[in-house]
């Protein structure tokens, strides 16, 4: 989520110094470890949101009705090339990408940790699914 291996890995040890403070907040409603990733996301949101990600999106949703996921991109991929793909992406994009494809939100979760509409999550994720693609079928070098 955040294109930048050192940065992920001091949101990452924030949010488990944050973790360990709020410990005593943890409900046992859901798993230790589904806790821990929501408060991981939230720290990437909260850092993109404090950069103040430039997030564009559209209203006209009449070309994205029906949910793809990335089966139509070549088959045979390895996760790396797509994640490399996504370093492409602007932060925006990114971050639902990644969210739904990876994480496994829907596009109504996601709207409301962003505080979007849900349209504009799947247009945005859509956006975003197409770039890589392009990119992925443009055979562009990747850095491992």
């Amino acid at each position: 989520m955040m294109n930048d291996r050192m940065e992920a890995e001091d949101l990452l040890q924030e949010a488990f110094t944050e973790a360990f403070m709020k410990l005593d907040s943890f409900r046992y409603e859901s798993t230790f470890g589904a806790w821990l990733k929501r408060i991981v996301i939230n720290k990437c949101i909260n850092e993109i949101k404090r950069r103040k990600a430039d997030l564009k999106f559209v209203e006209d949703m009449s070309m994205y009705n029906q949910r793809e996921d990335m089966e139509d991109v070549k088959a045979g991929l390895k996760v790396n090339e797509i994640k490399s793909a996504m370093e492409h992406l602007p932060d925006g994009s990114r971050v639902i990408f990644s969210l739904y494809l990876i994480e496994g939100y829907d596009h109504k979760e996601i709207a409301q940790i962003l505080n979007v509409s849900e349209s504009n999550s799947k247009s945005q994720y859509m956006r975003a699914k197409r770039k890589v693609k392009e990119i992925l079928e443009g055979g562009m070098e990747y850095e491992n």
